[in-house]
């Protein structure tokens, strides 16, 4: 699987955006729009000034500044619903982004067959109801879960 195939024309949230990088890639990758999330006032502000500085429009990256649990709530509401749902707390705090991510389920924002990536420690046991690991990148300290939402697709023939 390629992660590079799953940004083109996607629609992404950026849990704990913290600078945005993750999310500024996606759109220089293709994606149609990102959605950035971010509890620290500062760090959101930076992300705007990026988002400016890039000349990228409002409407292909919005800020959201508040807690990722909270945002998944307001995103609900909404009726949001994302492809590609990236997830990178704190190193220390890692299970905040495993519990954001059972809150993206279980809101439903992310698409049948959709992809959720966390950060997290090498030696952390991630599990997240409603989605399935695909793939594991491991790299020194700390690795990136993929997990796939809905039902497994099958590759047997009738």
């Amino acid at each position: 699987m390629e992660l590079g195939a799953e940004v083109e024309d996607a629609r992404v949230l950026d849990l704990f955006a913290g600078t945005g990088a993750v999310g500024f890639e996606a759109l220089s990758r293709g994606a149609a729009e990102v959605v950035f999330v971010e509890s620290h006032r500062g760090a959101a502000s930076l992300i705007e000034a990026n988002r400016e500085a890039l000349g990228v429009r409002e409407e292909q990256a919005r800020v959201i500044t508040r807690p990722a649990r909270s945002a998944v709530g307001h995103l609900r509401r909404e009726g949001a619903v994302f492809d590609l749902v990236w997830a990178d707390p704190p190193f220390e705090s890692w299970r905040l982004g495993a519990e954001a991510l059972a809150a993206v389920v279980e809101a439903r924002l992310l698409a049948d067959g959709g992809l959720a990536c966390l950060e997290c420690p090498a030696e952390a046991d991630v599990e997240v109801a409603g989605l399935e690991a695909v793939r594991d990148l491991a790299g020194g300290a700390s690795r990136v879960v993929l997990l796939r939402a809905g039902p497994p697709v099958s590759t047997q023939t009738a």
